[in-house]
């Protein structure tokens, strides 16, 4: 299904060891508005997806989101490659470092550790798209706040180029919207609960 590159889609090169950082990057990985939670949600949601090109488009994308799950864990790694109990300490990193060490594992910035009700597919296409939109928007938001907070042009590039794909994967599902309106009113299929909505 598809072919794997071992190298990063955007390379990352961070010279200097910060803890800090890392503990607050780390919610891209396994926070709310994550790689691991978008990766999940657009791959759990295409096998009920009735338009064959937007199933395709939530693979490409929920695949997209793996290689950014591995950039985020990059930059978390090489953030604590050289990291002491010292370090992690002064940084504030040192309930993480008691359990983990500077092993990566998916957590929210806040330390509320990954699961699954940090997506969502519910099986409605009209459902699942607008709750992909949202989530475009709201890891958009989260990158603009650790881009602000993060004065190292070496954690900052990545960043932002992570930001730049939210962009662009939050137009793609509005025009997979759009397509999937047009494709259900072709074939006279009621994208709504008839039972409820009594338009039928």
């Amino acid at each position: 299904m598809w072919t794997y590159e071992k190298r990063l889609q955007y390379p990352v090169n961070i010279t200097k060891t910060c803890p800090k950082t890392a503990s607050l990057i780390i919610s891209q990985f396994g926070g709310p508005d994550g790689e691991m939670a978008a990766s999940m949600r657009y791959l759990s949601q295409r096998y009920t997806m009735p338009c064959k090109e937007v199933a395709g488009l939530l693979t490409d994308i929920g695949t997209e989101e793996l290689a950014h799950l591995e950039i985020i864990c990059a930059m978390i790694f090489q953030l604590t490659k050289n990291m002491n109990a010292q370090d992690a300490q002064t940084a504030g990193f040192d309930a993480y470092y008691v359990d983990h060490t500077a092993g990566i594992w998916p957590t929210a910035a806040a330390g509320v550790p990954f699961n699954a009700c940090e997506f969502q597919s519910k099986g409605d296409a009209i459902t699942d798209l607008f709750e992909d939109l949202a989530a475009e928007q709201k890891a958009r938001s989260t990158y603009e706040n650790l881009i602000r907070i993060t004065p190292d042009p070496e954690v900052r590039e990545p960043l932002k180029y992570l930001r730049e794909r939210e962009v662009v994967h939050f137009q793609r599902f509005g025009e997979a919207l759009e397509k999937l309106k047009t494709d259900l009113d072709a074939k006279n299929f009621y994208y709504f609960n008839a039972e409820f909505d009594h338009k039928r």
